[in-house]
């Protein structure tokens, strides 16, 4: 009954059906048309034309926009897409994960979605592991686009700033995770718009991201971070401490009595803040030897200047703070008293406390931007997945990214026989009865594939196998492409790999050998030209053929010899010979030395035996003493083993034991996806603020001198409203309005106030004294611009915002990773973490917009130029 109800209610077998009736069916249809149709890539290109221009939408154009894909694919490359990689095709399309067994394709699959919305013009992402399966991708597939009309590029790391434009700028990218990350991260650390490498009008439009859990689950527990030493050097800490201990604590401008400020620097205690007086200016400079401390290459050392004094003036030992035992500086929470280790005031501050107290500044790397790759892939408008695997982690990817899996038939029948679990007491009894079973399957000829968990145990296994005399191979994670060349010819007869990961190889094990890879290979290195060549690809796919043509087509490659073809010839029949003897032996059979905590993993060993309905088996030898088994296994199956007289030599073998093994592997996973889902729900915090200032920074380096003029104007009004807002209210009486300090803050950031009467404030209502200000704050604005002219403020505005977001920003980034660090202990005093750290993350956050928005106006009215500008 519950087979009937899984059938009735099988999603999965429902959705393949409507794309196979809506999609497959009409492109088949049209096959025998297309392939009447001489130039595909005027075809394509009008199709570009019905969308760009046309209004219409992809999923209008996407039969005819199939056909031709495919019928450019058997043209250029002589591959034609299966109908089940049409499903495949259509499933990316949709932002889906594609899950795909080994050996079906997926390279090829791509290239439908990627071509179809490669039609808005936009740029279509190929996100790989590593850098080896995005040339090779980039190299087999772009024949196929350059067909279609389409351009194709590699944004690898060794690229200089303008190859990376031009990678990007191309239909279709080929590029891997972490390059891509960084790349969007140094885009929002540029200082011009010819230091960015991806688009700037849609630099995250479509991707498609290859061996997709192993990328959005695997790799995504670290983030990406771009760090730095830290710029500023501890020395001039302690440099400025003690240069403020030179300079004199004055009193505020009071009407009546003093027109100006006395001393060097007067403070206010009510919002923290530090002002210094045209003569403490000066006296700094002097002390320095500087210029202007308001250049452009000194906004750093006034920053520093005025947190110092703040750290003196503001912050009190024993009151702010404690130096505990280990020399530290603690703060303590104003509100509960207590100490508050881990955690660090922001924008330097903390630092100059140090200093001021004579104890070690920490100087560790700072860092200068981050991101998950959660958050990083959730902000493109569209991304799809594929994978051998991901069908286990679907609650994982629908809750995280909004994408369900779908899981595409095999183009033929799976015949790999999965034997079940055979369990051990001890370790090295499994170790023996896997050497005894590759000693025997070895002995037939068989080909024997060796999955294990970690280096430890593939070293282990390849000391053992040697003892025993059997020659094998043991896959180096340093060298990718030597790991693709084993693997490809890991199907031979007789061949023993031991392999630790089989995930993202990028080479189908096929039976009897790969002759076309290694011929591809032996072109590289005999000839000096890539396989991809167009003809050294006709020669590699004549000899497969056994065309009679392919002597003809080998001798139009520079060098070639006819020994060569011949060695070439040969290779290809003995591949045959042996494909059809592994065949008559069972096909390639997997061993897996342990169980993984993710079936997934398990399911990527399994899935390298039986492609294509090739034959093929597996069966995985497990222990007690593994890690895995040690979360369910309990005392008392050992104590039956023991009653049955049961020694290492004896396994056990039933359904029931791997049914529990998968079970605890369930168990694991739920655990290890509340983990990733707890951690994301912080870094979800940060990544508003992220996407907040990223936007305002991109706004400032691209937009028009229009848009960062009112930017600017905009953050100057915000700081006089918050100025306003906090020392003269509205909904408070103007004779309580604290107009003194109004003064001094307004007057401070705008110089062009000094002679405004701020005391006619009183006499007026509070909105009509709040425009009156504002009105003047905009004037002075307007003074600031003919002053400068509007070019040369334009430029100061951009110059300005760029620099203090930047330094704001990283000083952010390292305050809010202390207090992710500090913040699991204020669970001990009954306070939920993440509530504590979304309450002081958003008020920190705020608290540095408020400080930026004072900085720029500060700059932007008081910074002074010499002859040769702004900067």
């Amino acid at each position: 009954m519950f087979r009937v109800l899984n059938k009735v209610f099988d999603n999965n077998q429902r959705d393949v059906a409507r794309i196979v009736k809506t999609i497959v069916q009409p492109v088949n249809a049209l096959e025998e048309e297309t392939q009447k149709i001489e130039n595909l890539a005027e075809a394509f290109m009008a199709l570009r034309k019905r969308v760009q221009e046309g209004g219409e939408t992809l999923d209008d154009v996407i039969i005819p926009a199939f056909a031709l894909i495919r019928e450019a694919g058997r043209r250029s490359i002589g591959k034609r897409h299966y109908d089940v990689q049409l499903i495949g095709g259509a499933a990316l399309h949709q932002g889906r994960i594609a899950e795909m067994r080994t050996g079906e394709g997926k390279t090829l699959v791509a290239t439908l979605a990627l071509a179809l919305n490669a039609l808005e013009g936009k740029g279509c992402h190929l996100v790989t592991v590593n850098d080896y399966l995005a040339r090779v991708g980039m190299e087999e597939m772009g024949l196929l686009y350059r067909t279609l009309g389409l351009t194709v590029g590699l944004a690898s790391r060794d690229l200089q700033p303008h190859q990376k434009q031009a990678a990007y700028a191309c239909d279709i990218t080929y590029v891997t995770n972490s390059e891509l990350g960084f790349d969007y991260l140094r885009d929002n650390m540029a200082q011009s718009r010819e230091q960015l490498s991806l688009r700037a009008d849609t630099p995250l439009h479509f991707a498609i991201v290859d061996e997709v859990d192993s990328i959005l689950i695997d790799e995504a527990r670290t983030p990406l971070i771009i760090s730095g030493a830290a710029e500023k050097a501890t020395d001039q800490y302690y440099l400025f401490a003690k240069l403020i201990r030179r300079l004199q604590k004055g009193e505020p401008a009071e009407p009546g009595k003093r027109a100006e400020p006395t001393g060097d620097y007067t403070i206010e205690e009510k919002g923290k803040q530090v002002h210094l007086t045209e003569g403490g200016i000066s006296k700094i400079e002097r002390l320095l030897s500087l210029g202007d401390l308001y250049s452009p290459e000194n906004m750093d050392k006034a920053h520093m200047i005025v947190q110092a004094i703040r750290a003196k003036e503001l912050y009190h030992r024993e009151k702010d703070y404690i130096i505990n035992e280990e020399g530290e500086v603690v703060i303590i929470d104003e509100f509960t008293g207590r100490s508050m280790p881990g955690r660090r005031y922001g924008e330097g501050l903390h630092q100059a406390i140090e200093a001021k107290e004579g104890v070690k500044i920490e100087n560790e790397n700072q860092t200068l931007a981050t991101i998950t790759y959660q958050n990083f892939f959730r902000l493109y408008n569209k991304f799809a997945g594929m994978t051998g695997t991901a069908k286990t982690e679907e609650k994982e990817f629908l809750d995280i990214y909004g994408s369900d899996v779908l899981v595409i038939p095999t183009n033929r029948p799976i015949l790999r026989k999965d034997a079940d679990d055979l369990v051990y007491r001890t370790r090295m009894g499994k170790y023996a009865a896997v050497v005894n079973e590759v000693q025997e399957m070895h002995a037939g000829g068989r080909p024997i594939l060796i999955g294990t968990a970690s280096i430890d145990t593939s070293e282990q296994l390849s000391a053992l196998l040697s003892q025993a005399g059997i020659k094998h191979a043991v896959l180096n994670a340093k060298f990718e492409a030597q790991e693709a060349s084993i693997i490809a010819q890991a199907g031979r007869s007789g061949t023993v790999t031991i392999a630790t990961n089989m995930a993202g190889r990028g080479t189908d094990i096929m039976l009897g050998g790969n002759a076309e890879f290694i011929l591809g290979e032996a072109i590289e290195q005999n000839f000096g030209i890539s396989r991809f060549a167009p003809e050294a690809e006709a020669f590699i796919k004549a000899i497969s053929r056994g065309d009679p043509e392919a002597e003809r087509l080998g001798m139009a490659i520079p060098g070639m010899v006819p020994d060569f073809i011949r060695q070439a010839q040969k290779l290809q029949s003995d591949t045959v010979a042996d494909r059809q003897r592994v065949q008559e032996l069972g096909g390639l059979h997997i061993i897996g030395t342990e169980r993984h905590e993710s079936r997934r993993i398990d399911n990527q060993l399994r899935g390298r035996a039986g492609r294509q309905g090739d034959p093929g088996s597996s069966r995985f030898y497990v222990s007690f003493e593994d890690d895995l088994m040690r979360l369910f296994a309990n005392d008392r199956v050992v104590a039956m083993m023991d009653r049955l007289g049961m020694d290492d030599t004896q396994p056990i073998e039933a359904k029931m034991v791997t049914g529990a093994i998968e079970k605890a592997q369930a168990r694991v996973e739920d655990r290890n996806f509340g983990i990733r889902k707890q951690l994301l729900e912080f870094d979800n915090v940060m990544s508003v603020q992220r996407d907040t200032i990223y936007a305002q920074r991109r706004e400032v380096l691209l937009g028009s001198d229009e848009d960062v003029e009112e930017s600017t104007e905009g953050m100057i009004a915000d700081f006089a409203d918050m100025q306003l807002a906090y020392y003269a209210p509205l909904d408070q009486a103007p004779e309580s309005w604290d107009l003194d300090t109004l003064r001094t803050n307004m007057a401070d950031a705008v110089p062009q106030l000094e002679t405004y009467d701020f005391e006619a404030l009183r006499g007026m209502s509070p909105d009509a004294a709040h425009a009156h200000l504002m009105e003047a704050v905009a004037d002075a604005f307007d003074a600031r611009k003919d002053e400068l002219s509007p070019t040369m403020l334009n430029s100061l505005s951009r110059y300005v915002l760029l620099q203090l977001v930047d330094q704001h920003w990283k000083e952010h980034l390292h305050a809010m990773d202390v207090l992710r660090q500090g913040i699991g202990l204020r669970g001990y005093g009954q306070r939920d973490p993440f509530t504590e750290y979304k309450f002081e993350a958003t008020n920190m956050f705020n608290d540095m917009i408020d400080t930026l928005k004072g900085e720029v106006t500060k700059y932007i009215f008081r910074m002074q130029f010499g002859q040769q500008g702004a900067a």
